[in-house]
């Protein structure tokens, strides 16, 4: 007999499943012009559904801009996350099969940020957020002559994950699973050392196994890895982020590079660092509010009385 609470969490995720085939089809058929129009009905739809979500992010972003926003403007900004997400998951299908189209559809700031970090030959972390179309960046770079790759956490659905990877090969794109953590660590150090991009983001929860940092006013569990990882190969860390422009391209933005901050231990060069690569997430948070993914619990793990803090 089947475990009921394995039940449960298989209804929802074959639901998403059917959901991407479904929407995979439109978007094969559907005439480009309709396209943003689509995710818009869609996003409306999944707002209205989605009651846990939608709660989350309002928590959020009572958590982020309670004291500077209103009721309504922090509603609003929840319907266009929403919003964002359908089209960034449009994009994705739409262009999967249309590789020809990124090229004009995505354009890069700061390129020469990315190519100073990869004359130096140790390999570049690329540090973001879930913010914008994240992986369609990966897919431009890709398509414009770089080794790319990132470290990501599999999708709960399985169907739902060899879909994915299956089209992140076809993009040549390195997909570096975040379990088992020392095969992690083994290949991303093997990508950079083979002078290759790796994005990580370190903007979700991260536990007890992160630092705990300031963003936006409250500590925030967050990974360490892009530090470790570059003290380690002394590769180059560049933050970088993927912005939508109001007619809906988007472009890539390379910040100049993040020298790693000077400290007496390397327990305080990694807190203080990382910190440091927060505040630049939250400042393109705060441009581009409507990116970044609230439906997150950033702030659930809580820090212990005892552990050290930014």
């Amino acid at each position: 007999m089947m475990d009921p609470k394995k039940i449960r969490k298989s209804i929802p995720r074959f639901a998403g499943w059917i959901a991407l085939i479904t929407c995979s089809l439109i978007v094969r058929f559907i005439p480009a012009v309709l396209l943003y129009g689509f995710a818009r009905n869609l996003a409306a739809f999944v707002f209205f559904l989605l009651g846990k979500q939608r709660r989350i992010a309002m928590e959020s972003l009572e958590i982020a801009f309670g004291k500077e926003k209103s009721p309504k403007e922090l509603r609003r900004i929840a319907r266009d996350c929403f919003i964002y997400m359908a089209k960034s998951g449009i994009e994705l299908l739409f262009f999967i099969d249309r590789p020809q189209l990124i090229r004009g559809w995505v354009t890069i700031s700061g390129k020469q940020h990315l190519d100073a970090a990869l004359s130096q030959g140790r390999g570049v972390i690329l540090v973001s957020a879930h913010f914008g179309n994240f992986p369609l960046m990966l897919a431009k770079l890709s398509l414009e002559g770089y080794k790319a790759g990132a470290i990501m956490r599999p999708m709960r659905d399985e169907r739902t994950e060899k879909f994915f990877l299956k089209k992140r090969k076809g993009f040549q794109v390195n997909t570096i699973y975040s379990q088992p953590r020392q095969a992690c660590v083994e290949n991303t150090i093997k990508a950079l050392r083979n002078n290759e991009l790796v994005l990580i983001p370190i903007d979700q929860n991260f536990g007890t196994s992160g630092v705990f940092v300031d963003f936006f006013g409250r500590k925030a569990a967050t990974a360490t890895g892009p530090v470790v990882l570059a003290l380690r190969t002394k590769a180059v860390i560049l933050p970088c982020f993927m912005v939508r422009q109001g007619d809906d391209t988007q472009k890539i933005i390379f910040e100049p590079p993040i020298d790693l901050e000077k400290a007496e231990d390397r327990k305080e060069i990694v807190l203080n660092t990382i910190q440091k690569l927060t505040r630049i997430i939250e400042a393109y948070i705060r441009k581009y509010p409507a990116e970044w993914g609230w439906i997150h619990r950033r702030w659930k793990s809580k820090q212990n009385s005892k552990e050290g803090g930014a």
